[in-house]
């Protein structure tokens, strides 16, 4: 397997994980979606507005293209329904971005400067990607952890689980 194939199966399973946490939250009543649960970023929609604040980031740190917060605690969007509609348009993008690489260019490098520290990083392309992805498996997951301590239960969001409907076609 390519290395592009490996981030063209992330940028596409991110979107499916993301889609599939966010019906089961819309599920939750607005306290519950709002309540401190000792998370990093306390709550689950502290935590939903982290990811995609990361994401803004990242993604116009690899473009270049796009607003992006200057907090990672930013609150982009009060209320839930918006944050779903800003996910999936930033799904689409994060998609278009990574389908559009070719193997030379995940050898390539970008610089830029963090959001917590005025330090400037140099980055692979390709390792960059592999810690996007991490960050926003590992968000999911305190989110997944919080819907299943508030309802009992959440979606089944592993790769292998992905991986086995996108070869059946039922992505």
């Amino acid at each position: 397997m390519l290395l592009k194939d490996h981030f063209d199966t992330f940028a596409r399973y991110n979107a499916w994980a993301n889609a599939r946490l966010y019906s089961a939250v819309s599920e939750l009543g607005e306290a519950d979606y709002r309540a401190d649960r000792g998370a990093f970023f306390r709550s689950i929609h502290g935590t939903l507005n982290h990811l995609l604040a990361t994401d803004r980031i990242w993604l116009q740190r690899f473009t270049g293209v796009g607003d992006a917060p200057d907090r990672l605690d930013a609150i982009l969007f009060e209320r839930f329904d918006e944050l779903r509609r800003a996910r999936d348009q930033e799904d689409r993008r994060i998609s278009a971005y990574v389908l559009s690489l070719d193997e030379a260019a995940l050898d390539g490098v970008i610089t830029y400067q963090r959001v917590s520290s005025p330090e400037v990083k140099t980055q692979a392309v390709g390792p960059g990607l592999a810690h996007w992805f991490n960050h926003q498996t590992h968000h999911r997951a305190q989110v997944h952890a919080m819907l299943t301590g508030l309802a009992g239960k959440a979606p089944a969001l592993d790769l292998l689980v992905y991986q086995r409907m996108w070869a059946e076609g039922l992505t």
